[in-house]
């Protein structure tokens, strides 16, 4: 069955879209940006507060040295111009969930300028030009109560240190906003500073989009999507719009700049308000907090300690590995297959075959139990032992499989392991040949049709010998017997 093709309100269009991206990401630093209280999700409401995150008089911020190392990180993954001297400012509008009336954040020395990320669309390598990228506060969380006229306030979330990444008006479809966000988070995962959750609101991101006559370079009047959480409603959301504001230009009306949320229930954009200009939030230095200064030596030394990011590992697996694109891909999606697998490579270089192994037993149990590989607890050497297993004989790629849960609830040797359950393979040629006879001679008609050259009859003569020996048949050396046999 071939996949439903997705809408394009594009196709067959005379308009272009033009779509800038604030991607939010939360740091996930062990306290808050600028004072001492836990930066944790889930907790009570309105527990993890403190006078500086509740904004009392009086009560002086002070500069998380944590989350800005962690920042730089992604300024410096992410290629941007980092300059020496950095500095935050009050960026000043009323919110309910803004206990303090502004929220501290970075104008014009930000932490990073320029940059770009690079990514894989149908197979090619692309990239978005960044504008900027900068630390800033979170602010709270409001929960609206359907059919009661209130809402409520929880301001566990204020203060916690928010890496905001801003791209220049780069992209110019769905499918390409979806691409680069995925990247993106795999970046923030690989640099170890974020646990991207979109659903618990640990990466957002607003949409800004227009749209114009195709092969125009001027930028029209563009509506901004907020506090989407999902690649899914990311997507859906600018197809929307962009249908929306082509039916407006076609009908000879004016798009508005306003802020539009999106309903996933109805699929559509809704008005929010009309969208803030940069003068509307009246910039100034923070007094509160003195400038940040790096040397060149410290930024060398983040430089370098950051990892293999996901573009140039996923060339490393296909161009030196040899691995095919797609469990390349299925690799390098999931960070912590790509570490454990690396670190087996290092001990068997079989890239495939270990591959094999990672990305199906063992995906399958980290899966079952609701985890990752890394929670599994098995070691690297404990696993390519297995895997040698398999591939000396010593047990069929079949009963491997059994071998694998008990080695996650024991520490027994592999080798150990394989005797205890009886999955040893018969590859003895004396004994295996004694199986294989007793089969050929209770199935004549098989055995007929192979001599007339139907191989598939092959494939049922191992299955019986399979059958016979309860799995424990090293089926390459029984097909290879049955054939000698035969021919004979």
């Amino acid at each position: 069955m071939c996949a439903e093709k997705k809408f394009d309100p594009l196709e067959n269009s005379a308009y272009e879209a033009v779509v800038g991206l604030e991607v939010h990401v939360q740091l996930n630093t062990s306290t808050k940006m600028f004072c001492r209280c836990e930066n944790r999700f889930g907790a009570e409401p309105n527990t993890n507060v403190c006078p500086v995150c509740l904004g009392w008089p009086g009560a002086l911020p002070y500069a998380n040295r944590e989350a800005i190392e962690q920042s730089l990180r992604a300024v410096l993954a992410c290629g941007c111009e980092v300059g020496e001297f950095s500095k935050f400012d009050r960026k000043n509008y009323y919110y309910p969930d803004l206990p303090k009336g502004y929220q501290i954040s970075q104008y014009d020395q930000p932490l990073g300028l320029g940059g770009q990320v690079d990514f894989f669309l149908d197979g090619e390598k692309a990239g978005v030009q960044l504008t900027r990228i900068h630390l800033e506060e979170d602010a709270g969380k409001n929960t609206h109560v359907a059919g009661r006229p209130v809402s409520f306030v929880d301001l566990n979330r204020a203060g916690t240190p928010l890496l905001e990444i801003v791209t220049e008006p780069d992209i110019s479809s769905a499918a390409e906003a979806g691409a680069f966000l995925r990247n993106l988070r795999l970046i923030m995962l690989y640099l170890g500073v974020s646990d991207c959750n979109m659903e618990e609101g640990s990466l957002r991101c607003d949409v800004n989009i227009s749209i114009r006559p195709k092969g125009a370079q001027h930028l029209e009047t563009r509506a901004e999507i907020k506090n989407l959480n999902s690649f899914n409603f990311i997507e859906k959301a600018l197809h929307y719009e962009i249908s929306r504001q082509i039916d407006l230009k076609e009908r000879g009306e004016e798009v508005v700049q306003e802020t539009r949320l999106y309903d996933p229930e109805r699929d559509e954009t809704r008005s929010m308000r009309g969208k803030e200009a940069e003068h509307d939030y009246r910039y100034f230095p923070e007094p509160d907090l003195t400038p940040v200064t790096f040397t060149r030596e410290q930024l060398e030394d983040i430089r370098s300690g950051l990892p293999e990011l996901p573009v140039a590992r996923l060339q490393r697996y296909t161009s030196e590995l040899g691995l095919e694109d797609y469990p390349a891909g299925l690799l390098v999606r999931d960070h912590e297959a790509a570490i454990f697998f690396d670190a087996c490579i290092e001990l068997y270089p079989k890239a495939r075959l270990v591959a094999n192994w990672i990305l199906n037993s063992l995906k399958e149990e980290a899966n079952s139990r609701k985890t990752g590989i890394s929670s599994l607890g098995l070691e690297p050497g404990r696993f390519v032992d297995l895997v040698k297993a398999v591939d000396a004989g010593v047990v069929s790629s079949q009963k491997g499989r059994d071998v694998l849960k008990p080695m996650l609830e024991s520490d027994k040797p592999v080798v150990e392991i394989i005797s205890e359950l009886g999955l040893e393979q018969i590859s003895d040629d004396s004994e295996l040949r004694e199986q294989v006879e007793k089969v050929l001679s209770e199935h004549p008609g098989p055995v007929e049709d192979v001599r007339a050259g139907k191989k598939n009859s092959v494939n049922f003569l191992v299955g019986q010998v399979m059958k016979e020996t309860r799995g424990k048949a090293n089926p390459g050396k029984v097909a290879e017997m049955i054939g000698e046999i035969l021919s004979a």
